[in-house]
């Protein structure tokens, strides 16, 4: 499976002529390649090419001097094969911003409807536009709500848009939009959890804290965030439970238990204890998650929060245990 977008860089000169006689060449050979003028300028001293191929794919490069950067959801030539890879920010300017909107002006030539949340289709760009998860992941969020039951795509797409827009997760933006996943088709179960936090996150950023994903702990795996304010330091563990009518659990009560009780006895066991678990039941339509707020059940491990989150901004939960975070603001408590 591809992975999201990212940059090869090559250093060495490239002239026009080598540009077609080691990229153009080869790819119109294999797979119906074009070059075709780029929609914008980039600036600076760079040359810059486009490259479209018969079957949708769209690559892009650039070069100046002795630099040159490729990026393309297509194959990659040969005479590019064993350079090195590098992300959006860690490339010159201009390169990154001109690869940006040539990629933004295709993903909305094909998505119109994108174009009206702008954050959104820069956010998740290298997904939205990768070899293998360029169509599932903008029908996750065009036929599935990005995982909200009961739910338009527009009020969704805006939920995330204006938590996005505010900027917090511009830093981790590659790691975050990569948890979406680059696969051929749509899970939504493991696409719903991706975006379960990005919920969590919102929540945290709504209640006052600052969040940093993927903390390493001394056993050797991640938890998905670490929330800081002046006081607070805490880390955070996101599991999302699947809705009763997609597992063989009972009912919803049962499904928020065996899916904590997963994760405590795994990844959370490992850790030894001191991380705050967040059991997102946005996937639950309102009848089951009535069921869970009425009875409010254990999740075998404390501190937790269980909460639903609505795409109207509305969360409502309860806790367990002694949560070290100041959450009231951000959560109707119910407990």
């Amino acid at each position: 499976m591809a992975q999201p977008l990212r940059f090869r860089y090559s250093p060495e000169h490239w002239s026009e002529q080598r540009v077609r006689r080691e990229i153009l060449q080869p790819l119109r050979s294999n797979i119906g390649a074009r070059a075709v003028t780029p929609e914008h300028e980039i600036g600076a001293d760079w040359m810059t090419h486009r490259f479209e191929m018969k079957n949708g794919d769209v690559a892009l490069f650039a070069h100046s001097g002795d630099a040159a950067y490729w990026m393309g959801n297509t194959e990659t030539p040969s005479s590019l094969w064993r350079t090195d890879k590098f992300g959006w920010q860690e490339v010159p300017y201009h390169v990154s911003r001109w690869a940006q909107r040539e990629l933004l002006e295709t993903l909305h030539e094909a998505d119109q409807w994108l174009a009206d949340y702008p954050y959104i289709s820069w956010f998740f760009l290298p997904v939205f536009m990768s070899k293998d998860g360029r169509e599932s992941t903008r029908a996750f969020f065009r036929e599935h709500a990005a995982g909200f039951p009961d739910a338009g795509r527009r009020e969704t797409t805006r939920f995330f848009e204006t938590f996005l827009e505010t900027g917090v997760l511009d830093e981790y933006r590659h790691v975050m939009a990569g948890k979406l996943g680059t696969s051929d088709h749509v899970d939504r179960v493991r696409m719903s959890a991706a975006m379960g936090e990005f919920i969590a996150a919102k929540i945290l950023t709504d209640a006052g804290y600052d969040v940093v994903p993927e903390i390493e702990v001394t056993t050797g795996h991640s938890l998905d965030f670490r929330a800081k304010n002046g006081e607070t330091n805490r880390l955070v563990e996101v599991t999302r439970p699947q809705p009763p009518t997609n597992r063989s659990a009972p009912g919803p009560v049962a499904a928020v238990r065996d899916t904590a009780e997963t994760k405590t006895n795994g990844q959370l066991a490992k850790h030894g204890g001191g991380a705050t678990l967040f059991v997102d039941c946005s996937s639950f339509r309102e009848d089951n998650w009535a069921a869970v707020r009425g009875e409010q059940p254990d999740v075998r491990h404390r501190p937790a929060v269980v909460y639903r989150a609505r795409p109207n901004g509305y969360v409502e939960g309860y806790r367990k245990g002694s949560v070290p975070l100041e959450l009231e603001g951000a959560i109707d408590c119910c407990d």
